[in-house]
């Protein structure tokens, strides 16, 4: 059994965690080391004995060959830091994943990333800004890096999937666990044109300090990270901190000096994060690495969409007021995924907009 498949099974494991593993591979050198070691070998590294007793027993080969089936037939992707497309930005912080979960594409995440990040409860003002500039980056060739949280992470994400390179979700839950539910076609999109992570093994109980160590790995994927709206307890300000001690570059969207969205971006300006008003302001900062001339061409671009039949049929029944998917649904005779996805695919090329409640409008 090697060395990356015996991470796999220790990562797999309920109760061991980051802290856990570094400690064991201090002591054990590399993860193959510990088949077959009993209990009092492992617990004299200061592991707790229930710790130390678990890894004993259930560390076997047959043990890791069942939890890498069950992601085989799940098409889930296992990368480990032994691995050698293991994105090079996040191998440099403090503590990168020794287990990454990946559905879609894992070439998305050794491109050029740019994090955009914000509150779950924007303005139109920062809704707007998050998906606009997603979509020009995008099609600049900057794949945008978001958390699939309510409000500018959505946003972010919408955005760049109407440009080019995409966009990379990074989950503060299992892999397979949707969260926001009302998210679940954007993470289906999500998953056929961009890519879905997490750190978090199948069957991983929710809790709310899973969700600020998944900020890590967004700062950590970033070049830098785009702050659009965020209040100043607004868990948006930890990726910051993380951004900021990844060395990674900070740039703020000033909002309405009265406006608690943006309370927290202003104090990010104080402290000296880059102001940004326009999109091209982000890109000037990595014109080394680019075609300019391809750059400008992409950022002038507006791209024009051709509508489907079933397309048409939605966007005819609605008006500027808000109609719910259920009567939608009543009225088109669609079925319920089908016309999730014709909705979607609407919302993507701005023909309508969605509101609060499930609720839509002509855009």
């Amino acid at each position: 059994m090697d060395n990356r498949n015996c991470l796999i099974g220790l990562h797999e494991l309920e109760g061991v965690g980051w802290k856990t593993i570094h400690q064991l591979l201090n002591r054990f050198s590399e993860p193959r080391a510990l088949i077959g070691r009993s209990a009092s070998e492992i617990a004299s590294c200061g592991i707790r004995s229930a710790i130390a007793e678990l890894i004993a027993t259930r560390l076997t080969p047959d043990f890791i060959e069942q939890k890498l089936h069950l992601y085989r037939s799940q098409s889930i992707r296992v990368m480990t830091l032994y691995d050698e497309d293991y994105p090079l930005n996040l191998k440099e912080i403090a503590q990168p994943p020794w287990v990454l979960y990946v559905k879609g594409d894992p070439s998305y995440l050794n491109g050029r990333l740019l994090g955009i990040v914000g509150t779950r409860t924007p303005t139109l003002y920062g809704k707007k800004i998050a998906e606009e500039w997603a979509a020009s980056l995008s099609r600049a060739g900057f794949g945008i890096v978001s958390g699939l949280a309510r409000g500018i992470d959505s946003k972010a994400h919408i955005g760049a999937l109407q440009g080019k390179a995409k966009t990379v979700a990074v989950l503060g839950c299992a892999i397979n666990v949707i969260y926001p539910r009302e998210n679940a076609l954007l993470y289906r999109n999500i998953e056929q044109q961009g890519v879905i992570i997490s750190e978090y093994p199948i069957g991983t109980s929710m809790h709310p300090g899973m969700f600020p160590q998944r900020n890590r790995i967004i700062a950590g994927l970033s070049m830098g990270v785009t702050v659009v709206e965020a209040a100043k307890d607004s868990g948006s300000l930890i990726t910051v901190e993380f951004a900021l001690d990844a060395s990674r570059d900070v740039f703020a969207v000033p909002g309405p000096i009265h406006s608690r969205q943006s309370s927290g971006v202003h104090k990010l300006l104080k402290d000296g994060a880059k102001l940004v008003t326009c999109v091209e302001e982000i890109v000037e900062e990595y014109k080394h690495m680019i075609n300019v001339d391809e750059i400008n061409v992409a950022l002038q671009h507006k791209p024009s969409f051709e509508l489907t039949d079933d397309e048409i049929e939605i966007v005819r029944k609605l008006t500027d007021e808000p109609i719910s998917i259920d009567t939608l649904l009543e009225d088109s005779q669609f079925t319920f995924g089908h016309l999730h996805a014709v909705l979607l695919s609407l919302v993507l090329k701005k023909a309508i907009k969605q509101l609060p409640g499930s609720t839509y409008i002509r855009a």
